[in-house]
């Protein structure tokens, strides 16, 4: 509902005073000279209110989207992992290449959905939509502190937009000989960690993330594991370190750079070293078809399952949140299962 009141000043100039309410939004206000003008910001505030653009007024109009974004970056990604940081950096510069021109005021949920599309189908490279819906997680994330702590937003407007389906979670996994020739073929890259990190993915199932995002005081080599403190569920999480495993990060550890935490640093020490390429070349070498670095942790999981491993004991260690995650697996336990029942006949019936 809008109401306008005219006034008349002392020296005959004829002001408009225009107020606009709407259910669930906070009241606006604004004052003109014309009536047209009045009538035409009517208009424009209430269609704005209807696409959800209506967020708490002076802070929302004061506020761009880069803003939003460089003080997320400043204030709140610091006390993620380090491979969180680093990729929700990359998300978080993305969005704001394109929309940080915009205040949030202006951002609505049909702007933001165009971008999406655009991420996943537009000029650049076609993107998953797991992949999509990680870039809506990080923005969606800086929207909520806005909202939440800052008070820069009455609401999120990625409430309202939705998120592309995803698969149905693959499961690749390497049979012996592609294992051996992987192997051989990440021990003949020029990249230094390439080959302990493909070992460490195979023995502990962890993510290429969180591999290369160690810092030393993650690894105890006497107790012999790994501790991963904020993991991509948030959990903290300890990875047996055994074997052969164990003994590359021992060795790694002697000749360890002392310039930097890092496990895995590049050049300068302060990221982790990427193995983006050296894994393509090393794959392509290999003669492997279809299998991607994420596929290591579904060939950890297969081999454990095959060597008697439960599918509770798999989905700790791998840190699933729920039993749905771990019962992609389930299928590769059918020999074993068989063998359960098998013997409980046996047992039975003679």
């Amino acid at each position: 509902m809008a109401t306008i009141v005219s006034r008349t000043s002392k020296d005959g100039k004829t002001t408009y005073l225009v107020r606009v309410r709407k259910k669930g939004a906070p009241p606006q206000t604004a004052t003109f000279t014309k009536l047209s003008d009045a009538k035409k910001w009517v208009q424009v505030t209430e269609a704005a209110i209807v696409e959800g653009r209506h967020f708490k007024t002076a802070e929302a109009k004061r506020h761009t989207v880069t803003d939003l974004i460089d003080r997320y970056i400043r204030e709140i990604l610091p006390h993620k992992s380090p491979s969180s940081l680093y990729m929700q950096t990359l998300q978080l510069n993305w969005w704001k290449k394109r929309l940080g021109h915009y205040v949030l005021a202006d951002i609505t949920p049909t702007l933001i959905a165009e971008y999406r599309d655009k991420l996943a189908y537009g000029n650049e490279t076609p993107r998953a939509n797991s992949t999509v819906n990680r870039y809506l997680a990080a923005l969606s994330h800086t929207f909520t502190v806005a909202v939440k702590e800052w008070s820069w937003m009455e609401d999120s407007p990625m409430r309202k937009v939705r998120k592309p389906k995803e698969p149905h979670g693959r499961v690749r996994f390497l049979s012996d000989d592609e294992r051996t020739q992987l192997l051989k073929a990440c021990q003949e890259s020029r990249n230094p960690y390439l080959y302990i990190a493909v070992v460490i993915g195979l023995s502990t199932g962890a993510r290429k993330m969180e591999i290369l995002g160690l810092s030393w005081r993650d690894v105890d080599l006497q107790r012999g594991c790994i501790i991963l403190h904020d993991t991509k569920n948030r959990d903290r999480r300890v990875l047996p370190l055994t074997g052969y495993a164990l003994e590359l990060m021992q060795q790694h550890a002697e000749t360890r750079r002392a310039d930097t935490a890092l496990v895995f640093p590049d050049t300068t020490g302060r990221k982790p070293l990427s193995i983006r390429n050296a894994w393509k070349n090393a794959v392509q070498r290999a003669g492997i078809e279809n299998f991607h670095y994420h596929d290591l942790r579904h060939s950890a999981a297969s081999y454990m399952l095959m060597n008697g491993a439960s599918l509770a004991e798999i989905g700790e260690i791998l840190g699933h949140r729920t039993p749905q995650m771990t019962k992609r697996y389930a299928h590769l336990s059918e020999s074993h299962s068989r063998a359960v029942v098998a013997r409980m006949n046996q047992a039975i019936f003679g």
